[in-house]
């Protein structure tokens, strides 16, 4: 027994380091918010710091379009009652940012520079109501002050 334990623990510190990924279990960075259908401000603003150590495309299991250099937790969390309006979050940045969002749904929605110059948008034409995990990453690597906008106005 004592040999089948040395070789389990001496086979795990053999293996390759496994990347650490994105989880949405964790707790947001900059924090989290409920809103409704008609919510004000609109738009909602977020200031956070963009990116972090991993590498959306590289170590991650995340879709092909999901690209940027993100940290482990959210960014932020939006639980949100949907109704009849869209639900849109955007990036503003003087570096190239990316946006990461996991939805109610449980899928994965990306994008790099849909918004322009730069900055990302990912577009919920009929949003459900549910928790959006958003992580906030930057093209190239490194860190950046960023705003994520949360609207519902086109």
């Amino acid at each position: 027994m004592k040999s089948i334990v040395c070789g389990l623990v001496l086979a795990a510190a053999l293996s390759p380091a496994v990347a650490h990924a994105q989880n949405a279990g964790l707790t947001a960075n900059f924090g989290e918010i409920r809103l409704n259908a008609g919510f004000t401000p609109d738009p909602y603003r977020v200031s956070i710091t963009a990116g972090g150590s991993i590498d959306a495309y590289d170590d991650t299991d995340l879709p092909g379009a999901c690209v940027g250099n993100i940290s482990a937790a959210p960014d932020f969390e939006v639980t949100y009652s949907a109704g009849s309006l869209p639900l849109v979050f955007r990036t503003r940045s003087s570096t190239d940012t990316t946006l990461i969002i996991n939805g109610p749904d449980g899928r994965w929605y990306c994008d790099d520079d849909s918004w322009g110059d730069g900055d990302a948008e990912v577009r919920f034409n009929r949003p459900q109501s549910g928790t959006y995990d958003i992580w906030v990453g930057t093209f190239g690597g490194g860190t950046a002050s960023a705003t994520l906008l949360i609207t519902e106005t086109p």
